[in-house]
Formats: C-alpha cells, structure tokens, sequence
C-alpha cells in the first residue's frame, strides 16, 4: 500500500525518515530566536538568526531564518518532487536551514495548519512540518498564511547548545513572526537585536552576553 501524504517526509533524496523519529521535544527555547555573536566562531552561524524548534536535555534542533538558499527555489523545488503547480500556487522563500541533512525540508509556518500527526505545535503560535502535503498544499495555493521552507538544520547534542551559551555565542530573544517570515534577510540579524534593545556596534569579540 502507498503511503499517505502525510507521511512522506519532505525528503528531496527519497530517504524514509520522518520527523517524528527525532523524537522532539518543545521546552526552555523552543520558541525563541537565537542570535550570533560576532566571536561565534563558526564561520557556518555567522550573523545567523535561528528560530529553535525544539530543546530538550538530550537535544536541540533550530532553523536558520535568515540564509536563502541561492541554488534552489521553490519551484524547483516541486519540479524535482512531481508536485503540480496549480494556477494559484504561490512561491515562498527557501532557506538554508542548517548543516546538518540539507537533503532534508522542513517548513517553518503560523498555526493556521496543522497536518494531522505530522506537525509539531511550538510555543509561541508556530508550527513545524517536514511531509509533503504541506507543499501540495501551498502549490494548490493554500496551506498557511505564512511560511518558509527551509533546507537542513541545526543541531546539537546534550549540552552543547547550552556551552555555546555560556561562552557568549549567543543571545537569545523572543521570535517576532514578523522577522521570522517577513523580514528582508539581511536585516534579520540587526533587526533581532533591535527587538533586544542592543545596538550592533556594541557588540565585540570577547564581549559578555546581554
């Protein structure tokens, strides 16, 4: 029998997983934005806006918002799964989600949809789908009002996130879901500070977390 839509993992590699074998779990930053610190020291974060999705004591997984994908748009995108554009269907922005599994979609939305067992509700009025009938549906022109598609993502294991804190990698703030899906990407990461009060030029490598 075939699958569902539902539970076909948006996979451009036609791997069998699904994102519920990750196992998440949405506490403590779920929800929140992290910002790169000039002295990240991870050339791949660098002045990188990362909306978490989940954070757990064993793991944390985010997306990168603010990082379009400059060889794949979405269109391509459905030529390369054999979903039909309908006339209505309109185009949303493609990000670089992370590094880990690039191969791998992941659609960042408002809570306006939900796809039965296969969306992850996040504090704060988002949600997480990673099958593909959520793009079935923006390619018919629904699906949810606001949304971005992102490739890979982020990852850490246990305690990990939490170091990288400590050793001023990262502020954190709360996500604003006008900066997350509407503002331009190059004004994301100055804009999110912005939503903290703190200037750019105040910052400096070797400088304490605010």
């Amino acid at each position: 029998m075939m699958p569902s839509a539902a539970s076909v993992p948006l996979d451009c590699r036609g791997a069998s997983r699904h994102l519920g074998a990750m196992s998440f779990d949405s506490t403590q930053l779920a929800g929140k934005l992290l910002i790169a610190m000039p002295d990240m020291g991870d050339p791949r974060f660098e002045r990188s806006v990362i909306f978490m999705c989940s954070h757990s004591e064993d793991r944390a997984m985010g997306l990168i918002v603010n990082k379009p994908a400059r060889d794949l748009r979405f269109n391509d995108l459905l030529k390369q799964l054999d979903i039909p554009e309908a006339p209505r269907s309109r185009q949303i922005r493609v990000h670089v989600g992370g590094p880990v599994d690039y191969g791998r979609g992941f659609v960042l939305h408002s809570p306006d949809y939900h796809s039965t067992d296969s969306t992850l509700e996040i504090d704060g009025g988002y949600g997480l789908t990673a099958t593909l009938d959520i793009l079935e549906d923006i390619s018919h022109g629904d699906g949810p009002e606001r949304c971005l598609l992102a490739m890979g993502y982020a990852g850490w294991g246990p305690g990990q996130l939490e170091a990288e804190i400590q050793h001023n990698g990262w502020l954190i703030c709360d996500a604003d879901s006008d900066l997350v899906f509407e503002g331009e990407n190059d004004a994301k990461w100055t804009g999110a500070l912005d939503l903290m009060g703190i200037n750019p030029l105040m910052l400096s490598p070797g400088g304490g977390s605010a």
